[in-house]
């Protein structure tokens, strides 16, 4: 089972296109895609596009536009039941440089795990250049089902997740990040994930991704593990099935 558990079919760059891209996906064997909606109307249009065959949802927010996130929280609390998943949701401090907005965001940050537990539902955390810290914060407040999206910190941070049964997604752009690879060699297989991230983090620098890149990110999880790409897709694919809920 080849599941993109994370990406952005509303995307601007997607306009138009996504029931193109999701036909695409099919014919290259892509049995699910979980679309992240971003704030409340980008909420409201992966929602649409859902159609819980192919397409499944999750809602959130990026961690440096938090304008309206109690909007987002009211919505994913009317739609719990048809969203597979929290997120993204998380720490951001790659855009955000100034402590009042990184308090902000971990603050705000900690009312969306809460807002899990309330609804037992797994979470997707944006954690770009601040993995560390939202791991320290997921652990604090005991966070069980998550996923740690393109992770991008260190492995010995990563390791620790592990151990709690936390997952993480590794997207196409390890092709070209040794640090993707790095923690795909510390990882064990049944804590991993495949994402796309699309229309972002395409494994050549500068195009434009799409779901069907999995595939990409697949292979070379093989190659670091010494394993067929098809025992890749069987045991992510069950991970993807058993954390998010999937009637597939």
């Amino acid at each position: 089972m080849l599941i993109d558990v994370h990406c952005h079919l509303t995307a601007p760059e997607f306009e138009g296109r996504s029931k193109e891209i999701i036909e695409k996906s099919v014919e290259a064997g892509v049995k699910a895609i979980i679309t992240s909606g971003l704030g409340y109307e980008d909420g409201l249009k992966a929602l649409k596009i859902s159609d819980y065959r192919i397409v499944y949802p999750s809602l959130g927010m990026s961690p440096y536009m938090l304008e309206g996130y109690e909007q987002v929280m009211d919505l994913i609390r009317m739609e719990s039941k048809r969203i597979v998943a929290i997120g993204e949701v998380g720490l951001d401090y790659w855009h955000i440089k100034d402590d009042e907005g990184r308090d902000r965001q971990r603050r705000v940050f900690r009312e969306f795990i809460e807002l899990s537990k309330e609804l037992d539902l797994p979470l997707v955390i944006h954690s770009r250049s601040a993995g560390k810290y939202a791991l320290e914060i997921l652990f604090e407040m005991k966070a069980e089902r998550v996923i740690m999206h393109a992770f991008d910190g260190a492995a010995k941070y990563a390791v620790r997740a592990v151990e709690k049964g936390y997952m993480f997604s590794i997207p196409p752009s390890i092709a070209r990040s040794q640090q993707k690879r790095n923690l795909v060699k510390r990882i064990p297989l049944e804590n991993l994930l495949l994402e796309s991230d699309s229309p972002v983090l395409s494994p050549i620098a500068g195009q434009i991704n799409y779901p069907w890149n999995i595939i990409v990110s697949a292979e070379w999880i093989g190659r670091i593990k010494g394993t067929s790409v098809e025992k890749v897709i069987e045991i992510t694919g069950r991970n993807a099935v058993e954390i998010l809920d999937l009637k597939l």
